[in-house]
């Protein structure tokens, strides 16, 4: 798969389609929750994130990340309170690095959603340890947090770039 550019993040469009990744991002885990899906596995709040990165680079990505847990948080109440630093902390690192990687470095978008996926787990792990974020166990937490999501970013890192690259050619296209 030849890999497209990133669009430009500058019109009332592009911000009008940002937000709409927001309200996704944001949504998705509440319908997963009613659902009864497996949100841990799912993923469900990252991949528009992800998404916002491959597709509108690094600004998009990371205005996506840092906006995505508060929406959601003040529409829903997830994250809960003790998490939502870390995990703001982590999506932002998500769309900015998936973006940084993809528009600035120019690697590929399976490489940059991988990459940016690793980075920002590590950067969750890092920010629950500086926020103090858990009580009890880290080690179990981390175990039941993060070993669940390999199946989501697995799906993620092999579906997001086919889907940026669709979005990109039809915005070009149009």
């Amino acid at each position: 798969m030849q890999d497209s550019i990133t669009l430009k993040f500058d019109g009332i469009k592009d911000y009008l389609a940002n937000f709409l990744l927001v309200f996704l991002a944001a949504t998705l885990p509440i319908v997963a929750h009613i659902a009864g899906a497996p949100v841990r596995i799912l993923l469900p709040m990252h991949w528009a994130i992800l998404l916002a990165g491959l597709v509108y680079g690094w600004k998009g990505g990371a205005l996506t990340g840092l906006l995505v847990p508060v929406v959601s948080h003040l529409i829903s109440g997830y994250p809960l309170p003790h998490i939502l630093p870390s995990m703001t902390v982590e999506l932002f690192a998500y769309g900015f690095l998936t973006g940084t990687f993809k528009e600035k470095l120019k690697l590929n978008a399976f490489v940059s959603v991988a990459l940016a996926i690793l980075v920002g787990r590590i950067i969750f792990i890092g920010s629950v340890f500086l926020f103090k974020a858990v009580e009890g166990s880290y080690l179990e937490y981390f175990q039941i947090a993060l070993i669940p999501g390999i199946f989501g970013a697995v799906g993620q890192i092999l579906v997001l770039p086919f889907v940026a690259k669709w979005w990109i050619e039809k915005k070009n296209n149009s």
